[in-house]
């Protein structure tokens, strides 16, 4: 009779999303503290000489070799062990979301594996552009398909959310967008990934958004510029899981790094980003939330255009930036690491403050 109890009380208490969430943290959090450890002593074994460091960074990064790296790998299976145990196995959302963590992270682990098992320090010797953009197109489409079997019957299918309460239908073009937003996000986080601690920082500031984001559109009347998504519901645990596995990984990641996340866990926290925005219809929201990551992937981009260009209109490269992405720039300024680290993570905070300021009110 008690045991009966104990177990009616228990399903009412994680019937509540913010409990849901609760455990979630606090459950992935546990998983990577008390095997962080172990899981990097079993990667020095299995890697030996560890994260090959590219010859197109900075000359302080080369101390950094034989860091192991797949870090990732860790974080994904702590997300994916909480989120089960805690989430609504009927609702679609958490298992979408999921999915999109395998997915990505997938093409992470091989891209990993590749570098680390041939010891290259040239990044072409991971996956190939061409493999990498059929393989995330692939994911994308999936997903997006699923995402939009989510939405509720009044919001027209194959839409997008704009500010203000715009609903924008898209038809085939969703898919065109849903790339720019879910593999856009994986390429942002995977760039971003370049410095002790700095992803697992930038992005919890926006995961705290999405949060907001997901309370809102599971409430009626709390934000009136949120439209109501009652299955979104089934993301509380799954971003409970996300948040306590990016701090716990944290805790080992910050400088000096004992691990690396690598691509497997920087693909899967940025395609598992946008497919949460999307679920949530929160993609220019996110997209505001992360700005610090786009700044960081457009300037990769525009340095890569203009030398291009410039290459073939005078026969000579030249550049932007001292040193793509934007935090090897500041490092040629003479910026240390942790100062680089820090701002970027106060520009990650206002960039989300200003996402939920347009969250309440436009």
């Amino acid at each position: 009779m008690l045991t009966s109890l104990f177990l009616g009380h228990g399903a009412t208490f994680f019937a509540s999303g913010w409990a849901q969430f609760a455990a979630g943290f606090g459950l992935a959090f546990l998983i990577m503290i008390l095997f962080g450890r172990p899981f990097i002593r079993a990667m020095h074994r299995i890697q030996k000489r560890g994260q090959p460091i590219s010859e197109n960074v900075p000359a302080e990064h080369r101390k950094k070799a034989g860091t192991p790296t797949m870090g990732g790998l860790l974080i994904v299976i702590a997300i994916i062990i909480s989120s089960i145990l805690f989430m609504p196995v009927n609702n679609p959302t958490g298992w979408i979301a999921l999915l999109s963590l395998v997915l990505f992270g997938a093409i992470g682990f091989i891209d990993d594996y590749k570098k680390v098992a041939s010891q290259s320090k040239k990044a072409s010797n991971g996956l190939s552009p061409l493999t990498r953009l059929l393989a995330e197109g692939a994911c994308v489409i999936l997903l997006a398909y699923l995402v939009n079997k989510t939405i509720p019957l009044y919001i027209p299918e194959l839409s997008l959310a704009l500010p203000f309460g715009i609903i924008l239908p898209l038809g085939i073009w969703y898919y065109v967008f849903a790339y720019f937003v879910i593999a856009g996000s994986a390429n942002a986080t995977n760039i971003t990934d370049g410095l002790d601690g700095m992803l697992a920082k930038l992005y919890m500031p926006v995961l705290v958004v999405l949060v907001v984001a997901l309370y809102g559109a599971t409430r009626i009347g709390f934000m009136d510029t949120v439209m109501f998504l009652p299955t979104a519901s089934g993301l509380y645990a799954v971003l409970g899981a996300a948040f306590g596995a990016v701090l716990g990984f944290l805790w080992f990641n910050a400088k000096p790094a004992s691990i690396f996340m690598g691509d497997v866990g920087s693909l899967a926290l940025g395609g598992f980003m946008g497919t949460v925005a999307m679920l949530l219809k929160s993609e220019i929201i996110m997209g505001i939330a992360a700005g610090m990551m786009v700044l960081i992937l457009l300037s990769s981009f525009i340095q890569t255009m203009y030398f291009k260009a410039t290459r073939k209109i005078t026969g000579t490269g030249r550049r932007v930036f001292l040193r793509a992405p934007l935090h090897h720039h500041f490092e040629e300024l003479g910026w240390t690491e942790t100062k680089i680290v820090d701002r970027f993570f106060i520009m990650s905070v206002l960039f989300s403050g200003l996402a939920l300021v347009l969250l309440k009110f436009a």
